[in-house]
């Protein structure tokens, strides 16, 4: 199975889950567009090694999706580069934790921004053309927390339960035009979003990091293991393949087993 000739949009991409699917869409051929914040000698060698390793194109944008202009300037600078949008996978995200009583409204808007308008707008933004070349992949990346809550994440799990319903949605819009469109459910994966998660859980109990991630861990995923970058970038390959034409409008889990207690 090769993705030689399409082209992918993979948001936030320089670290964890989104780096994890960019490699292995590199390496299943396509052309990639990377996003995300960093530092840019780092991003340049990632850019570069990608390119290097699997004989693609590969360039970055570090667009702020914040707004639909920065998401629409990441799309723009795409198709300038390396052509029309084939594959977008919207990853970006950001999280914060409080009770809902002393969430920051700020703190809010900022989540729905990234976590979910920025998925809105990255689908409106490539959809149109994909249903007009008679292919697509959209890939949306939810969370268990799309699925089920937690406490003290209620924006996070507003928006990734909101991505999940706009995915179903964009499936039945595409229904019949080769464009599929499909959310994925992780659950703990290791990204630095998580090590922070880590970091504060061991400040708060005087845990170790190890015991923080066991912690961690146990409460949710019964596998007691972390789900990969890897994994989940296999994952997307299989969605981008023709194994999955039929395969639209599903929320896939790889969460340990989280969401089946």
């Amino acid at each position: 199975m090769t993705l030689k000739g399409r082209i992918a949009v993979v948001t936030g991409s320089t670290s964890g889950i989104g780096l994890g699917i960019a490699r292995a869409l590199a390496g299943a051929g396509a052309d990639v567009v990377l996003n995300g914040f960093g530092d840019a000698a780092e991003i340049e060698r990632i850019r570069a090694g990608l390119a290097e390793e699997f004989g693609v194109r590969a360039t970055f944008h570090g667009a702020d999706l914040s707004s639909g202009d920065g998401v629409k300037a990441l799309i723009d600078h795409a198709t300038a580069t390396l052509g029309p949008v084939d594959i977008i996978v919207n990853n970006a995200g950001i999280q914060h934790v409080a009770l809902i009583e002393e969430f920051p409204p700020e703190r809010w808007d900022a989540v729905i921004a990234i976590n979910l308008s920025a998925v809105f707008h990255g689908m409106r933004l490539t959809v149109g053309g994909m249903k007009q070349r008679g292919w697509g992949r959209i890939i949306n990346i939810a969370s268990a927390h799309g699925l089920v809550a937690s406490v003290q994440k209620g924006a996070y799990i507003a928006a990734k339960h909101g991505v999940v319903g706009l995915t179903k949605t964009v499936a039945l819009e595409t229904a019949g035009t080769g464009v599929t469109c499909n959310a994925i459910c992780p659950g703990w994966v290791l990204t630095p979003l998580v090590q922070k998660q880590i970091d504060a859980l061991a400040a708060e109990q005087g845990l170790s990091d190890a015991d923080a991630r066991a912690k961690l861990l146990g409460s949710k995923q019964p596998s007691g293991d972390f789900v990969t970058p890897e994994q989940l970038g296999g994952l997307a390959v299989f969605l981008c393949s023709a194994s999955a034409d039929q395969m639209t409008g599903a929320a896939l889990t790889m969460d340990g087993g989280w969401t089946a207690q």
